[in-house]
Formats: structure tokens, C-alpha cells, sequence
């Protein structure tokens, strides 16, 4: 039963399955902040751009010889190679007719997300004989990945909500994107934090790398702060929606002070990043006291 529950969990963590489920809750959380009707072509998009963008990079960065890769996730990944491509080019293709179903605002900025997406790990750029992709630009790394999941999570279920005649102004909607790129920021961090010494070795400067260890997490904190700030400033009320969004943002703080670079890659593929799901779990649950 153990080892069920093991190879389930491997499928749903591995497959990046888990990752697109994310996608869809902070969607969700967008919907219902804004007291909207979830939009379901946004959820499907969501789901499926995820999860094909997400394999896609991994197929295109794997290693030579990704059985002897030290990261489970990418052993996993490779020993089931041929549905992992099923289910990226399955992914990717049913993005055509789902893109049809959204409204040419929501349009436009799919394909801005989607150049910045394949741009991220593709080596489009040289730099002598040095092929490199957006990631390999020192800091730029999880900016790129906030604003990608902020504006798809965010700007896009806005988009949708008007065009069934939701009202969200200029200001609440700048003050929602700077809220969720605040608290994805700050999620994005330990993971590279976790791969400090490879990124090092590698020559990818990312934050900690630049900063170190101690200052990164602090910068996650100052972050996650950053965020509570700004819910205390702008909440009208301190309602249901407003204690589950403070209860997340601190449990979140308090998994970002534990993730140590020795814990496994389930703390971080599930705990760290069950956090998007957890939240919109919380609203549903806050909201019936």
C-alpha cells in the first residue's frame, strides 16, 4: 500500500501533473478574490500550458545521463521518457482550440507568456561561442517564473472575469498583481537556494548564488513581509479572505525558515509548492466560519 501510494505521488510530483494543479488554484484564487465565476477555458488553459512548458523544459535541459542525475525528480522523469512526451505534445496541441475560446486580450498576453516561457531555457542567445537562454542572465531567473505565473494567474482570469461583465479596477488589479508576484517570488527563491552548489558549479547566477545562502533567505522573508504589508494596507476588511491569505503567507514563511538544502525533493515539490494550492483551500475553508 506504501509503495502504491509512493509510485501515485512520484506520478503527480514527476510528471509536473502536481505543478499544473497549482496553476489552476492560484487561478481559482484570483476568481474568487475578484467574486467571479471561475472561467473553465482559463483553468484548462492553465492546466495544460503547465504542464507542457514544464516538460518541454525539462526535455530540452536534461542531462546527458539522466540516470545518474543526483535529483530524483530528473530519474524519474527520463526512465518514463516516452509519456512524458506524450503528455507534452498532447499538452501543447490542445493549447490550439482552447486559445480560440478566450478573448483577444487574454490572446495577446498568452502569446507574450509564451515567448517569455520557451525563451527561459532555449538557447536563443550567444555570447562568443556561448549558447544561453534567458534563465542563464544573472538574477533573472525567478523573476522571469514570477511574472509568468503572476500574470497568467492573475491578469489572464481578470480578463475573462470583464468579459462576463465583472468589474475590476486599474487599482485593484495592480495591487492583486503586486501581491502574487510578491508571495511567488518569494516561493521561487529556496528552490534555487536547494540548487546553490550545482548553480554555482554550472556558473547560473542566481540570487543566492549572488547574495548567498543567509541573505537569500532573508530576502524571502522581506518578501513574504512585503506581502503582509500590503494586505494590511489594502484590505477593505478584516475578513474570512483576509485571515487565510495572512494564516498562508506565514505558514509559508515558516516552510521557507525549514527548507534547509538537505531536505528532499518531496518537501519542496509538495510542501513548498502545495502552498498555491493550500491557499485557495484556506479561502474555502476560512470562509465557512
Amino acid at each position: 500500500m506504501k509503495k502504491t501510494l509512493k509510485s501515485i505521488l512520484d506520478f503527480l510530483l514527476f510528471s509536473n501533473i502536481f505543478m499544473s494543479l497549482c496553476a489552476v488554484a492560484q487561478a481559482l484564487v484570483t476568481f474568487h478574490l475578484i467574486k467571479s465565476q471561475p472561467v473553465y477555458p482559463v483553468l484548462a488553459l492553465l492546466f495544460t500550458s503547465t504542464l507542457g512548458i514544464y516538460n518541454f523544459c525539462m526535455l530540452i535541459s536534461g542531462p546527458k545521463n539522466p540516470q545518474l542525475s543526483p535529483h530524483m525528480r530528473i530519474r524519474w522523469f527520463f526512465a518514463h521518457y516516452r509519456l512524458m512526451v506524450t503528455f507534452t505534445i498532447v499538452s501543447l496541441l490542445s493549447l490550439v482550440p482552447l486559445f480560440f475560446l478566450v478573448s483577444t486580450g487574454s490572446r495577446l498576453l498568452l502569446i507574450f507568456l509564451s515567448i517569455i516561457s520557451f525563451c527561459y531555457s532555449l538557447p536563443m542567445f550567444s555570447l562568443g561561442e556561448q549558447k544561453f537562454g534567458l534563465r542563464n542572465i544573472p538574477g533573472l531567473k525567478p523573476f522571469l517564473i514570477t511574472i509568468v505565473w503572476t500574470l497568467s494567474t492573475v491578469l489572464l482570469p481578470i480578463l475573462e472575469a470583464q468579459e462576463m461583465h465583472i468589474t475590476v479596477n486599474m487599482r485593484d488589479t495592480v495591487i492583486l498583481i503586486a501581491k502574487r508576484f510578491l508571495f511567488i517570488f518569494a516561493l521561487t527563491v529556496p528552490f534555487d537556494i536547494r540548487d546553490l552548489f550545482e548553480d554555482n558549479k554550472l556558473g547560473v547566477r542566481t540570487i543566492p548564488v549572488i547574495i548567498g545562502e543567509k541573505w537569500a533567505y532573508l530576502f524571502c522573508q522581506a518578501l513574504l513581509g512585503a506581502y503582509i504589508l500590503l494586505l494590511f494596507i489594502y484590505q477593505k476588511s478584516f475578513n474570512a479572505d483576509f485571515l487565510s491569505l495572512t494564516f498562508t503567507a506565514f505558514l509559508t514563511g515558516w516552510l521557507i525558515f525549514k527548507s534547509k538544502w538537505e531536505k528532499n525533493e518531496y518537501y519542496y515539490f509538495f510542501y513548498m509548492d502545495g502552498v498555491l494550492i493550500l491557499q485557495y483551500l484556506f479561502l474555502l475553508a476560512f470562509k465557512k466560519f
